[in-house]
């Protein structure tokens, strides 16, 4: 149940081994985002080096498994770190979002990019700069002023740091696992 056994037609299935990683990812990745480092000049946005967990669980397991990790382990991670759960739902969308093209698109890169790493870190890339265009809601619940704030206090600086977590750290975890995924068979 990895990308490199997901087919299109299979890409939206659910089964018990979905629901175990899913639920995996998202609690690896709601401890992890505990250590993040707060970026000056930004509406709360942190470096978050745990972020690579949704966009390498989107790769590596499908976008179903990938949405779940980034929506749930955002809300868990924001709940521990005292926000509260649901207080910055649509950064959790977002977070979510991120991990499901992160899986549909190792899925439709598989043809164009054979090298799993580097097609990891394109997916990943392009997941957060469409994905965290959700941040721009900010602007109708009233927390960014207008475009131009929500622009640079919120997409801007998160999606650079998340990019530079991202494609540094997913094509380490893709090589990573790829020989445990080919000796247990998955």
């Amino acid at each position: 149940m990895s990308t490199a056994a997901l087919t299109r037609d299979d890409t939206w299935a659910v089964s018990s081994r979905t629901i175990v990683y899913a639920a995996i990812g998202a609690a690896l990745y709601a401890v992890a985002a505990q250590f993040s480092f707060l970026l000056p000049g930004t509406a709360s946005v942190s470096l978050r080096p745990g972020f690579a967990i949704v966009t390498f669980f989107g790769f590596a397991f499908g976008p179903i498994v990938g949405l779940f990790v980034g929506l749930v382990g955002n809300a868990l991670a924001d709940q521990i770190s005292g926000w509260g759960l649901l207080t910055s739902w649509n950064w959790s969308i977002a977070n979510g979002v991120v991990g499901l093209l992160t899986g549909l698109l190792g899925i439709w890169l598989a043809a164009t990019i054979r090298n799993r790493p580097m097609r990891s870190a394109v997916a990943a890339a392009v997941a957060i700069v469409i994905g965290f265009l959700i941040v721009f809601s900010d602007i109708w619940l009233g927390t960014a002023k207008d475009v131009g704030v929500a622009f640079a206090s919120n997409y801007l600086p998160v999606v650079v740091s998340n990019l530079i977590v991202a494609v540094i750290l997913t094509p380490i975890l893709v090589a990573a696992w790829d020989p445990v995924r080919e000796s247990i068979g998955r």
